[in-house]
């Protein structure tokens, strides 16, 4: 996955490189499971039978874990020491990525990809709180990160890439499996090269109950937001969950400032830029997210792509974060990171919008590629600059959890970003094809055809007893809501840029951040 040849050390020394790669190799295999996923979707949904709400639940059920858990991931390694952890981590992510690889069927694949995402909390926080341990020199420690963001973006571009080769000559299964010697290969560089490290006072006690809260807050949410247009809103389940959602959420912050030892220490939000950066990632990653579900959804079941080629179509962002990540981490070191974090976020938006020109006859080189390069383009400025924004808010003492608090913005913004666009896309679907039928004639084969494609929106239509002009008002629904779908991760991804020149001034001295936060 790296070539350690080609990581540069900024500090020069050899140990340094190692650990720099480590961390790599072990974030990314967990960002690699995040969008793997996605080129694999229509051929799992064909073998288990899996529908829309089946798809939502195999990736929110990762992202739902790994969100509410990354904080006490971060707390475990700061207390117990984060390479005793992350080894911990690397492990059980191995024994749950042969589950996913075995799953019989949509349940077991669901519950092995939760327990991933569990396993998948252990590591990510640790990587960032041990670069900035190894490299202390800011300047410096922005081109480390820069590195770290752009190999790991790197990774879960070329996932779907590899995973689209997977699918299409061998198995779905594969795209689980291929982690796994990659995993053997990161616990022996932790094992031999990594040094040790642990927050200098970590929390005597551990916040359970606050995990709980995070847990059931997300649990909630998502299960209403994916099953409401599957049984209906005012299904009893559907408003229980998301009744117990809002709730739970709603009381975590009280119960957090009841604590001595909180999960989340709330004074870390006195500082304007740790708040406007992971505002700002909610913006950015829920269009991310909601990007790489929809649009390879949408070449591969309505464009006609392969897995392959569907993957394909996001390599251009990865050659973009891997050339201009560290140079924009550079550039955030030594001239601030505002500038970055609110031009790039409107760079992503433009090229969303440039995804609405996507059609059943959508061409590579005039329609897909240049969408994917803008907002590639965009991602690679904002994405090292805001990661360090997020590390330099706070002190050395908190940057476990500051890694924490802001992957789970991205996770969440993942979670909310599939659920909620699935909302948008069932509902915008189910309108325009209603529009768009109700004046033709249909036989009763073809009637229940529609029927069939309305309860399940994922694009992958079967259209064997549809005449044609049956089949072109489906094919130009699903159109429809998919650019409906691009819109909004558009304006999400604006308003992050906007919460980004609202709220982030460049970064003062470490001295004053430390008083801020006493």
């Amino acid at each position: 996955m790296v070539d350690e040849s080609s990581v540069s050390d900024p500090r020069g020394d050899q140990p340094g490189r190692w650990t720099l790669v480590a961390m790599i190799l072990c974030s990314g295999i967990v960002f690699l499971q995040s969008t793997v996923i996605n080129v694999a979707l229509p051929s799992l949904g064909r073998d288990l039978e899996a529908g829309l709400s089946g798809l939502q639940w195999i990736v929110d059920g990762y992202i739902l874990t790994l969100s509410a858990l990354l904080i006490l991931g971060g707390s475990l390694g700061d207390r117990y020491g984060r390479r005793r952890v992350m080894i911990v981590g690397l492990v059980g992510f191995g024994v749950t990525s042969i589950a996913c690889g075995l799953a019989p069927s949509t349940r077991w694949l669901i519950g092995a990809r939760v327990l991933q995402g569990v396993a998948g909390a252990l590591l990510v926080p640790g990587s960032l709180a041990i670069i900035r341990d190894v490299y202390t020199d800011r300047e410096v420690r922005g081109e480390a990160i820069g590195q770290w963001s752009g190999w790991s973006g790197v990774v879960t571009v070329i996932g779907p890439l590899v995973g689209g080769w997977l699918v299409d000559n061998l198995s779905w299964r594969w795209i689980f499996l291929v982690s796994v010697p990659l995993i053997a290969a990161a616990v022996c560089l932790m094992l031999s090269r990594v040094p040790e490290s642990r927050a200098e006072d970590p929390p005597e006690r551990l916040d359970w109950l606050g995990g709980a809260l995070v847990t059931l807050g997300l649990g909630g949410i998502a299960y209403g937001l994916i099953e409401g247009p599957v049984v209906g809103w005012s299904a009893v389940g559907v408003l229980i969950a998301l009744v117990g959602g809002v709730t739970s959420l709603v009381l975590f912050p009280f119960v957090e400032a009841r604590k001595d030892e909180p999960m989340v220490p709330l004074r870390l939000f006195r500082s304007r830029n740790f708040t406007g950066a992971n505002l700002t990632t909610l913006g950015v990653y829920f269009a991310l997210q909601g990007t790489s579900f929809f649009v390879v959804l949408y070449l591969q079941n309505v464009v006609g792509y392969s897995a392959l080629i569907a993957g394909l179509v996001l390599a251009p962002t990865s050659l973009l974060l891997l050339v201009l990540s560290p140079v924009f981490g550079r550039l955030s070191g030594e001239h601030g990171a505002r500038l970055f974090m609110t031009v790039g976020p409107l760079v992503c938006a433009a090229g969303l919008l440039l995804f609405t020109r996507l059609s059943p006859d959508a061409e590579f080189w005039r329609e897909v590629l240049p969408a994917t390069i803008v907002f590639g383009l965009g991602m690679s400025v904002t994405v090292a600059p805001l990661t360090d924004t997020v590390m330099s808010a706070v002190s050395d003492r908190y940057s476990g959890v500051a890694a924490a608090v802001n992957n789970v913005s991205s996770r969440v913004a993942g979670l909310l970003a599939v659920a909620g666009l699935g909302v948008v896309v069932s509902l915008s679907f189910r309108a325009a094809v209603a529009t768009r039928t109700e004046d033709l004639s249909l036989s009763p084969p073809a009637s229940e055809a529609i029927e069939e494609v309305e309860r399940e929106p994922t694009g992958a239509f079967d259209v064997a007893e549809l005449p044609p002009r049956a089949e072109e008002a489906v094919l130009s629904s699903y159109t429809v809501a998919f650019h409906r779908a691009m819109i909004v991760c558009a304006a999400m991804a604006a308003i992050g840029g906007g919460m980004a020149a609202l709220m982030v001034r460049d970064q003062k001295s470490r001295r004053e951040v430390e008083s801020r936060l006493r």
